[in-house]
């Protein structure tokens, strides 16, 4: 198996299938616009290659034999589609989960700063594990995540709280999905995995630091879409009750000096 034959296998048959019923859906659910799922996909892409970079750089894995067909600043050809078609089978997958869940408002402010302080710590420990050698996959990745969890959580922390189930139902069944077929790589050779660099903690046969990465990054994708469409509604609402306020005002009787 090559990378090629990996995203014809196991990523763009699921995106087809889950864009095309997004498309349907649309035409029966007010949604709104993919434009969240584009934002979040270029995000991650841009995020996401220097990091990948640094980390083929130190051999923290590398991949089989005739399994690539061009590099880009080391990153294989296949990684980048990855950084693209990975937010884009989340997004529509949550946009699908959308039209079975309800959304709850917001409620307090408090939790984002709790929140927002344990992602501070995440990232803390994130750097102080990619000081040793066994853990500095797992370190990585939330230094990696973790300035990206600060911005989310302390953005709109709260809200994501009281929609933790729509998070749950938005990354669950993505990141099962993902990391199984990371552990088919992976057995077939696609990409080799360092053992110098990881803890060698395996979870039905997959090295934890790769089913780490996948829950996170399919929460910051989750995430950004859900503050997205937050946003979104919050500025429509504010918009309604300023031209509500305004149509008032003009119609208040003006007194003569």
């Amino acid at each position: 198996m090559d990378y090629l034959s990996f995203h014809l296998l196991f990523t763009v048959p699921v995106f087809a299938a889950l864009a095309a019923v997004y498309l349907r859906k649309r035409l029966y659910v007010d949604d709104p616009s993919p434009w969240g799922v584009v934002i979040v996909a270029f995000i991650a892409f841009t995020y996401t290659t220097p990091w990948d970079s640094y980390m083929i750089g130190q051999e923290v894995w590398w991949y089989g034999d005739g399994v690539l067909l061009a590099r880009f600043w080391r990153v294989p050809l296949g990684e980048y589609f990855f950084f693209v078609i990975q937010p884009l089978i989340t997004g529509f997958w949550l946009y699908i989960v959308l039209t079975r869940l309800d959304i709850r408002s917001a409620g307090s402010w408090t939790p984002r700063w709790l929140l927002a302080a344990g992602a501070v710590v995440v990232t803390a420990l994130g750097w102080w594990w990619a000081q040793g050698t066994p853990t500095f996959y797992l370190g990585m990745i939330l230094v990696w995540a973790g300035p990206v969890l600060v911005l989310q959580w302390g953005y709109g922390g709260h809200y994501l709280l009281r929609n933790i189930h729509v998070v749950v139902a938005g990354v669950a069944p993505t990141t099962l999905y993902l990391a199984s077929a990371d552990r088919v790589a992976i057995e077939n050779g696609v990409w080799i995995i360092s053992d110098e660099l990881t803890t060698g903690i395996d979870v039905l046969g997959l090295p934890v630091e790769e089913g780490l990465f996948f829950l996170v990054t399919n929460m910051l994708v989750v995430q950004g879409i859900m503050l997205f469409r937050w946003t979104l509604n919050e500025w429509r609402v504010w918009c309604d009750e300023y031209e509500t306020v305004e149509r008032f005002v003009r119609r208040l009787p003006v007194s003569n000096p």
